[in-house]
């Protein structure tokens, strides 16, 4: 698939100042040469699967679907590499691109001449996602299967009698719902602790209500003071 000219590559955008943008900054390297273009996803999978590039420059909201020409791409082509590019940083499509096999997220805001670079690393084997994701993949992953918390000595500590204070480090929280209470305790809104945490309003009330009734307290005004009295630092959880 590769040439003497190097790796071979299809812009598939719904705008032709993109593309010509694209296919500007990649002919200025000779590592690329452009073997198609398309400005929707019927016509970027069958040049595609005339062409057979070694890497597709998608964008996700390309008319008749990116991730749908991502998919189909994929499934005729499993070795062509695919890159999408995305106009704002909203993750709504992030996701989805990487399941759809995507190596690449990028914005278009991004800067352009930095694309040759990222590309060959991405035909190198390499992923490319633009750093306003990384964190947010972060939470993502680290959100994927709980994990039982207790700080370092809590064990030691032995069990509590009957009676005691009670302390959150007597309770199992999963790390979502440290991460809900400890926003919850820094005057954040369902709103806002599902925006910091990129999960919906309702989820953050259910984690909200799983922490009341762990901790055994009333509400969350009373999760907090007990956390604000007892728990870790930040740091800590």
């Amino acid at each position: 698939m590769v040439t003497q000219k190097g790796f071979r590559v299809l812009i598939a955008d719904g705008h032709e100042a993109t593309r010509a943008s694209l296919r500007r900054v990649l002919a200025g390297d000779a590592r690329f040469e452009v073997c198609a273009e398309s400005g929707n996803a019927a016509g970027a999978i069958a040049a595609a699967v005339r062409e057979r590039p070694d890497i597709c420059v998608l964008d996700v909201e390309l008319p008749g679907s990116g991730l749908s020409a991502a998919w189909e791409i994929r499934a005729r082509l499993p070795r062509t590499k695919l890159v999408m590019l995305a106009v704002s940083d909203a993750d709504g499509y992030l996701f989805a691109a990487l399941r759809a096999g995507a190596e690449g997220y990028l914005l278009k805001t991004a800067e352009f001449s930095r694309l040759p670079g990222l590309l060959a690393g991405v035909c190198a084997g390499e992923a490319a996602i633009d750093p306003a994701f990384v964190a947010r993949l972060l939470r993502y992953f680290r959100a994927r299967e709980p994990r039982w918390r207790r700080p370092v000595g809590a064990a030691a500590a032995g069990p509590r009698s009957k009676g005691s204070d009670f302390s959150p480090l007597d309770a199992h929280l999963t790390s979502r719902e440290w991460e809900v209470l400890q926003l919850l305790s820094e005057g954040l809104s369902t709103a806002q602790i599902g925006g910091s945490l990129t999960i919906t309003p309702s989820a953050v009330r259910a984690h909200i209500a799983a922490i009341v009734r762990k901790l055994g307290v009333p509400d969350r005004a009373a999760a907090v003071e007990i956390l604000r009295r007892h728990g870790p630092d930040r740091s800590d959880i």
